[in-house]
């Protein structure tokens, strides 16, 4: 997956609606939500069994990139906020068609 997800370009898309950070607690980041959220997709998990499983499965917590010493798992309440965003924006529909069109090719 880390081949075929553009996560730099999909990160850039997000940021156009994703919030500023003003007051209260500093968003997380743009790229954790991300993978999170493609975790969630791929396996077909709920927000709080995505959640869980990323403390579970060494493979999904790799894949995060988060440090256990440093940050916690987004929990799902923050995912749930993150998922609305893109299907706000039709975010969601946009990636989901990008990787079917990647695994549509021959190549693919």
């Amino acid at each position: 997956m880390e081949e075929i997800v553009p996560r730099e370009d999909w990160v850039e898309i997000i940021r156009l609606y994703y919030p500023a950070w003003k007051r209260g607690r500093p968003p997380i980041e743009i790229e954790i939500m991300l993978r999170m959220y493609l975790l969630q997709c791929w396996f077909s998990l709920s927000d709080e069994g995505v959640e869980g499983t990323i403390y579970d499965s060494y493979a999904m917590w790799k894949f995060m990139g988060i440090n256990f010493l440093d940050q916690d798992v987004p929990d799902a309440a923050t995912l749930l906020h993150f998922r609305h965003l893109l299907e706000e924006h039709g975010i969601g529909k946009l990636f989901f068609d990008a990787i079917n069109a990647v695994w549509s090719r021959p190549d693919g």
